[in-house]
């Protein structure tokens, strides 16, 4: 059906509006006119280093939606699994701009949007047959039940075609409709995965555990492969079922600009290093290199490298 891919990825895109000014939102006058969406930033770190990555999604018939599948022409994506979706609007976000480090304010207009639609209808066998690794994120599980039902399935065949799975909690709890809902949720992709990558903080979150190696065995006792932990300041922490572990310090860097993205480029370092054959610690280690990267640029995406640029 298409040429053989190293990664799908299965989520929402929206055109983001970055703020030209710092200062309050209500005051900009000015945007640029970006892209947004963890799963897409991951597909696009991954483009970038070489790898052949689908993106499966659904978007509205606007220009909004156009300017999406520009941005995946644009970075080498394919968008065979995208559907336009002409009942529904593509959504969008509004970011605020900041040169200090600290986290921007980022307000979204996403409610019933066409990516909130994903279905098992956009389920294609074929399509995900042809990939040899998935990568899921809690962002398009917090969607709907429907989008939720489709990464389920999808995680579900894959895992039982000897795929890879790689999931990143990326917490969203204001699309949940109980804390406790999102922690059964994720946790039942999370345990499908062969690769787990959350915060310290959600991993605290998720598993009611309090240290890195607590919330790793969480994980590693109920079928995942490596549990990999950003521990913000501290770098990364990881530990395999093999039990390997390890700390990775960070790598260092003289201004932060925009922290969006950095866990993003933190998933692209690590499943592109292991879909390579790298060693688990050599993965963090990129993982790192490349999340330190994407803080120091604004943008979502902006600092995701180029394979030459990553210099390996």
């Amino acid at each position: 059906m298409n040429k053989q891919l190293d990664v799908i990825t299965i989520g929402e895109a929206m055109t983001m509006f970055v703020a030209t000014q710092t200062g309050d939102l209500s005051e900009v006058e000015q945007f640029i006119k970006r892209i947004a969406g963890a799963e897409l930033n991951v597909a696009t770190g991954l483009a970038r280093l070489g790898l052949n990555v689908g993106w499966v999604s659904r978007i509205g018939e606007d220009s909004f939606g156009q300017f999406v599948i520009n941005s995946l022409k644009k970075e080498g994506i394919d968008a065979t699994g995208v559907t336009c979706d002409a009942r529904f609007a593509t959504g969008f976000q509004v970011k605020s701009k900041v040169e200090n480090g600290t986290d921007p304010i980022v307000e979204y207009f996403r409610k019933n949007s066409a990516a909130s639609h994903l279905s098992l209808d956009d389920f294609n066998d074929n399509y995900f047959a042809s990939a040899r690794h998935l990568h899921l994120s809690g962002v398009a599980a917090a969607l709907s039940d429907s989008s939720y039902a489709l990464l389920d399935h999808t995680a579900r065949t894959m895992k039982t075609q000897g795929k890879t799975i790689s999931f990143d909690p990326n917490l969203r709890p204001v699309l949940w409709k109980s804390e406790a809902e999102m922690v059964e949720k994720l946790n039942h992709l999370a345990f499908q995965a062969d690769w787990v990558l959350p915060g310290l903080k959600e991993g605290m979150i998720l598993t009611g555990q309090q240290t890195p190696e607590a919330i790793a065995d969480f994980y590693l006792t109920r079928g995942v492969k490596a549990v990999v932990l950003k521990t913000g300041a501290d770098g990364a922490w990881y530990k395999t079922a093999e039990g390997e572990k390890g700390c990775v310090a960070p790598v260092k860097v003289d201004k932060v600009v925009d922290t969006v993205g950095a866990g993003d480029g933190f998933a692209v370092g690590v499943i592109s290093a292991l879909l390579e054959g790298r060693s688990l610690r050599n993965a963090v280690e990129r993982g790192n290199k490349i999340g330190a990267l994407a803080i120091q640029v604004q943008g979502d995406s902006e600092g995701l490298p180029t394979r030459e640029a990553l210099g390996e």
